[in-house]
């Protein structure tokens, strides 16, 4: 634990921090602080018009102010001289409600309140690109099925390496890192931990692994779905609740050894069952946050792709150790939401699950039933589950209609993220396309 950055500086030659904080729509925003003035910037924090973001803001607001929390301070391993650390935002000496980390860190206490405290691991998923963004960047990158492709891996070794190593520095614990489902993708996966430590390396590997792509002569991008007829970037989040945060965990609430029904006989036990009730509840609503932007709904309810499957879910269902559904429980004591994507806002993404999985376990909701079928062969035949929003328009009027996730996420923060998501969507309805013109101009 770092209380001092100063101190910090001085014992790892540090001669710069990066103040950083996500706005609404993900970006990450920082000041470049030389170390001789961090002191008094952890004090007092770093200065910002928080209307130039995408925050709800006008010209007139006063300062906003990116407090650094020492706690995730992290050196830059690929230039040591600097590290990043992640601010909370506050206006007037009061948190700024609608910021992002803001709101998680509302809703992790809220939980605490509760007894507790939830663990999550993201599998991050991005293309590697051209520089312009507009081509893979490996050409011989060609095949239909190209996941696990160990050549294709190879290829960009020293990408995938390099981070990988990074991580590993930092303690992160990576397991595992793969050539994934579509051509020119890959997954990297490291150690679930505390719902704020993921958000903050979600964060700062988004940030970690675009530089590292720049290095390289390559564009990263977690975009939900770049290239039409591939799958899709995904961003999906393993769940579980503890009796106490980080290592004084040692009660894994979820788990249960031979429960009842059909979500103990995969391991769930009955709080478990309850916040997965609550995921199923708003799932519709919560779409809006895991599913942000105009491009994700490309992702979800997307055409079959080359490989033969999106790998994404398009109906509220739920079901064992099987792909092909929302949630799925791969083992007892935890579940995997697979809805998220790439542009899931690191720190919205886990307010969200906990604020949809706390209403379940106050309201005993019920997750409904267990379908153990292959939605993507045999969704038809799931007439009483709730499809998924087709758009981010219905998605934003899912989660406008929904008082309780809107009421859990904070009536502040809900306000913003719908105004300016709403501008967003008529910002991209204001846009001709090509398609429009080959289609129409000669009706």
């Amino acid at each position: 634990m770092v209380t001092s950055l100063a101190d910090f500086a001085a014992e790892r030659g540090v001669k710069y921090f990066m103040i950083s904080f996500t706005d609404l729509f993900g970006g990450q925003r920082a000041k470049l602080v030389p170390a001789q003035a961090i002191a008094d910037m952890q004090e007092d924090g770093a200065g910002f018009a928080g209307f130039a973001t995408w925050l709800d803001m006008t010209p007139a607001h006063p300062d906003m102010l990116a407090v650094p929390d020492p706690d995730s301070v992290i050196q830059l391993p690929w230039k040591p001289e600097v590290a990043w650390v992640a601010g909370n935002c506050v206006m007037e000496g009061e948190d700024v409600a609608q910021a992002p980390r803001n709101v998680l860190r509302r809703l992790i206490g809220e939980a605490a309140n509760d007894g507790l405290h939830v663990k999550t691991g993201i599998e991050a998923e991005f293309f590697l690109l051209t520089p312009d963004g507009q081509q893979i960047s490996d050409e011989f990158d060609t095949a239909a099925k190209p996941c696990y492709d160990q050549q294709a891996v190879m290829r960009r070794y020293d990408v995938v390496r390099e981070i990988c190593d990074y991580m590993l520095e930092l303690g992160w614990g990576p397991y595992q890192n793969d050539h994934e489902d579509a051509n020119g993708q890959f997954e990297m996966n490291w150690e679930f931990d505390d719902v704020l430590k993921t958000a903050d390396k979600h964060s700062f590997f988004k940030f970690m692994t675009k530089s590292v792509a720049e290095k390289h002569g390559f564009r990263a991008t977690f975009m939900p779905k770049p290239v039409e007829g591939l799958t899709g970037n995904g961003c999906h989040a393993h769940i579980s609740v503890w009796n106490a945060p980080g290592a004084e965990a040692s009660t894994n609430v979820f788990a249960t050894d031979g429960g009842e029904g059909q979500t103990g006989e995969v391991g769930l036990s009955a709080d478990g069952a309850h916040f997965l009730g609550g995921i199923m509840k708003h799932a519709s609503a919560l779409a809006a946050i895991t599913n942000p932007t105009v491009n994700s709904y490309k992702r979800i309810n997307a055409p079959r792709t080359i490989s033969g499957a999106t790998w994404a879910p398009n109906t509220v269902t739920w079901t064992g150790n099987n792909r092909t559904h929302m949630v799925r429980v791969p083992g007892p004591g935890r579940f995997e939401l697979r809805l998220p994507d790439g542009a899931a806002n690191p720190y919205l993404l886990q307010a969200v699950i906990i604020a949809a999985g706390l209403s379940g376990m106050r309201t005993k909701a019920d997750p409904g039933r267990r379908h153990d079928i292959d939605m993507y062969a045999e969704g038809h035949t799931v007439t009483d589950a709730p499809k998924l929003p087709l758009n981010m328009l219905d998605a934003l009027r899912a989660y406008d209609s929904d008082a309780e996730l809107k009421a859990m996420m904070g009536e502040e923060f809900s306000q913003a993220f719908l105004k300016l998501k709403q501008q967003e969507w008529n910002s991209f309805v204001s846009h001709f396309s090509r398609w429009e013109k080959d289609h129409t101009l000669d009706i």
